[in-house]
């Protein structure tokens, strides 16, 4: 699918596979989750620009490259795009993070905002998006919608899983925003859920029902 990347790189698969095992506990499916973030943090930052710059090193001085431009944002949607966040702040540490509320209505499947707390400048940084799950894409959308509102125009979309219903509906109100994720299954349930999925990945993470 045009704007989408699946990263198939096997730790993360397996990793994955880890996860989807209905077995696997609170405590090892919030930790592989948090590893996985790490892992696709790594890839949706491959392309990040560079400056070089002049330091010393004990031997001589040299140029040498740095990151290039404002720090990032991580900006993950509440709850369960947390679980991605201590594993990337691991890997790029300087990042700013933005939080943004949402919830699924389990009536309407629609997403419904609580909370929106973000960089004062965030419109002049990079923020990538952060939800495990891009199911019916509601959520995604939504706060693709509110960075947007805020001035954000370099934004990418980073999820564990992804239904094709939902790649679908956010790749046409947002064709701008590439997406990252581990893997697009089949299809969604009546209920709104990926299948055969992972369940309820706050659930899974938090140990609620």
């Amino acid at each position: 699918m045009q704007g989408v990347t699946v990263i198939d790189h096997p730790l993360i698969q397996h990793k994955l596979t880890l996860m989807r095992d209905k077995n696997a506990s609170t405590k090892h499916f919030r930790e592989l989750l948090n590893e996985i973030g790490m892992l696709i943090c790594y890839e949706i930052t491959r392309d990040l620009p560079i400056e070089m710059i002049e330091i010393e090193t004990p031997l001589t001085a040299m140029m040498a490259p740095s990151l290039e431009g404002k720090k990032l944002v991580f900006a993950p949607i509440l709850r369960a795009g947390t679980a991605f966040l201590d594993g990337m702040l691991n890997l790029v540490p300087s990042a700013r993070v933005a939080f943004i509320g949402l919830y699924r209505d389990p009536k309407t499947l629609e997403s419904v905002e609580y909370y929106f707390k973000a960089p004062e400048d965030i419109a002049e940084r990079l923020v990538i998006v952060m939800d495990p799950m891009l199911a019916t894409g509601n959520s995604s959308i939504a706060a693709v919608d509110k960075l947007k509102a805020r001035g954000v125009t370099k934004l990418r979309l980073m999820c564990l899983l992804a239904a094709p219903e939902g790649l679908e509906k956010f790749r046409k109100h947002h064709p701008d925003v590439h997406v990252w994720t581990a893997a697009i299954d089949s299809h969604l349930n009546d209920h709104g859920y990926i299948v055969p999925g992972l369940g309820d990945a706050g659930d899974r993470m938090f140990g609620t029902k």
